[in-house]
């Protein structure tokens, strides 16, 4: 999946269409994105039963090839920046190679989005974590590594935020910083390591406003 079209700078923000840029800029009153639900692979969110679901899910076995990371964060309101709960957080992303690999004949988005995939949905303290490995950027260099991130709120439609990407590696330039939608927050996170040698990332994400 390559990047999606984003808009850019404030001049977005005087139109309503960038809702993080406006309310971080202290502009004009934020308002719910237009193509919210304009959403390739949205329908992923729901091939799993949200009761099924646990706030912190292995993505990647044991056995996957790459360095062990922790993908973890809250899902607050857009208000109050209260935690919520009941969000399912749907990722996906590429192994060690860059590669969407090894998908199942499951469903269309089982087989594109390859085996690195999985569902949290969030407790009342509004956490979601992922026990994965830290992707690589593609093979064709057009994307740094990244996480794709889906959500689906109770009785929503499902729609992305930011992809998870990372500060100061390949592809996290100055250009790519000034064209974030800021969808549910700005995707660039800082890296550390755990005292076993572990990536850590945190990624809270702020809720859309919906049309």
């Amino acid at each position: 999946m390559k990047r999606r079209e984003v808009l850019v700078g404030l001049g977005a923000c005087a139109a309503g269409a960038v809702v993080g840029a406006c309310a971080e800029a202290g502009g004009a009153v934020p308002r719910a994105r237009p193509d919210l639900y304009a959403c390739e692979g949205c329908e992923a969110v729901a091939e799993r039963a949200p009761e099924s679901m646990t706030s912190r899910v292995q993505l990647a076995s044991s056995t996957e090839p790459g360095e062990r990371m922790v993908l973890t964060g809250r899902v607050l309101s857009p208000g109050t920046r209260a935690p919520v709960a009941g969000v399912i957080v749907y990722a996906h992303h590429t192994n060690a190679q860059g590669l969407y690999a090894n998908g199942g004949k499951e469903t269309t988005w089982s087989r594109r989005h390859g085996r690195l995939r999985g569902w949290a949905r969030t407790g009342k303290d509004g956490v979601y974590t992922f026990d994965t490995i830290k992707p690589a950027p593609y093979p064709d260099g057009s994307m740094p590594a990244h996480v794709h991130l889906f959500l689906g709120e109770p009785g929503r439609a499902p729609y992305h935020v930011d992809d998870a990407v990372f500060d100061g590696e390949y592809g996290v330039t100055a250009e790519y910083r000034a064209k974030q939608e800021l969808r549910g927050g700005s995707g660039i996170l800082k890296l550390s390591r755990s005292p076993a040698g572990v990536w850590l990332a945190t990624r809270d994400i702020v809720l859309e406003l919906h049309p």
